[in-house]
């Protein structure tokens, strides 16, 4: 994600797919609550000098369910749309909470969801991709792909580029849903749970794979164009070897690539050839993303970093919220914005990298990314509880 300073500034198939619910399991300490292995720290207080207002919220089905399926809702305009595992999709106004349309699907959801130019994509845990009408909640299509889908399907002028948990790519015609090419990795004995999100602009798609590499795709033939290691497996056991790149690549306006990895590097690179620019040692299995010059990368210890974009020096390190199994991060009016497995939202100054605010939403916790326009933001808790909120001042 590219945004700007506001302020100055699992057959074969099965197996894997079970193993890496089993690696989840053992990386995320699946407690009787669900909660992380690790030992979060505890919260403290601290000056507060912004605050997060809740303007409304409302209840989406029954949440992401057991499994935590990375349901993560999508705004356009001024349309906020979300769902649970369940197959239930509903749209509200942004700013009023209003319920505009309500549908149940005949199939359990297992993706975030994608509201893009009158659409909200989404996959499904039996792979299918599915387009829903964002007036009204109509399917426009449905499609078939070859397994799970986690990551939300993502669109150019032309083609939805889908990526599943079997490492496949698939390129769907985006007015029809008609399948245009498929693209084939090799995939590692174990995996995390989840898979990398594709960036997709016209020409070309970046993809993050489980076995390290980033792919960079012709969005006419599903041909690679060039890949490269990203992340470089090592140790003895499976768990120790996992490599997964299973953010999003982010594409600056410049033609920059910085792409995360887990048990690895994050890497900037020029776009068009791969060449790298900078790289650091930092784990992350998040999203980053770009705001001006920082970097700004949640590590799997939820550290929240701050690097400097064109040099890959770290400018900040915020550590208060370690092992507390942040969200990815987001951006609302000059602060990075984060979600823990306790339920709370956290505000951290882009700038200086201290805490400056925080509410609870609920605590059934949060696991998927806020979504923000401006210095509002739309959370959902792992029950589906969806609330927005406004930071001030």
């Amino acid at each position: 994600m590219t945004t700007s300073l506001s302020k100055p500034l699992f057959s074969k198939h099965l197996m894997r797919t079970t193993l890496g619910a089993m690696a989840l399991a053992l990386l995320a300490g699946c407690a009787s609550k669900g909660e992380p292995a690790f030992t979060p720290k505890e919260l403290r207080s601290f000056d507060e000098t912004s605050s997060l207002d809740s303007v409304w919220d409302r209840r989406v089905g029954d949440g992401f369910g057991p499994a935590r399926y990375p349901i993560a809702p999508s705004r356009e305009g001024d349309t906020v749309f979300a769902a649970d595992t369940n197959g239930l999709v509903a749209a509200f106004n942004a700013n009023s909470g209003e319920r505009e349309w309500e549908v149940e699907l005949d199939t359990p959801i297992s993706s975030a969801l994608n509201a893009i130019a009158g659409q909200v994509y989404l996959g499904t845990r039996n792979g299918e991709v599915i387009a829903l009408d964002q007036r009204d909640g109509s399917v426009a299509w449905r499609s078939r792909v070859t397994s799970e889908v986690l990551a939300a399907p993502q669109a150019n002028q032309q083609l939805l580029l889908v990526q599943s948990v079997d490492g496949q790519i698939t390129a769907l015609d985006r007015a029809s849903g008609e399948e245009r090419w498929v693209y084939t990795s090799s995939q590692p004995a174990l995996t995390l749970r989840g898979t990398g999100t594709p960036m997709v602009i016209d020409p070309v798609t970046f993809v993050g794979l489980a076995n390290g590499r980033l792919a960079t795709l012709d969005n006419r033939s599903g041909q690679a164009l060039w890949d490269m290691q990203i992340a470089t497996p090592r140790g003895r056991s499976d768990v120790e070897r996992l490599v997964d790149l299973s953010g999003q690549p982010v594409l600056s306006p410049d033609g920059r690539l910085f792409v995360t990895s887990y048990n690895g590097r994050v890497v900037a690179l020029e776009a068009t050839r791969g060449g790298v620019l900078w790289e650091t040692n930092l784990s992350s299995r998040h999203t980053p993303i770009l705001v001006g010059d920082f970097l700004f990368v949640v590590s799997d210890d939820s550290h929240i970093v701050a690097l400097d974009a064109n040099s890959g020096q770290e400018v900040w390190r915020n550590d208060d919220l370690e092992d507390r199994w942040l969200t990815a991060p987001a951006f609302a009016d000059g602060r990075i914005v984060v979600g823990d497995f306790e339920g709370y939202v956290h505000l951290i100054d882009a700038r200086e990298g201290n805490l400056v605010g925080r509410t609870r939403i609920d605590d059934s916790g949060i696991s998927v990314r806020p979504v923000t326009e401006g210095s509002t933001i739309h959370v959902q808790a792992n029950n589906g509880r969806l609330e927005t909120l406004e930071v001030t001042p």
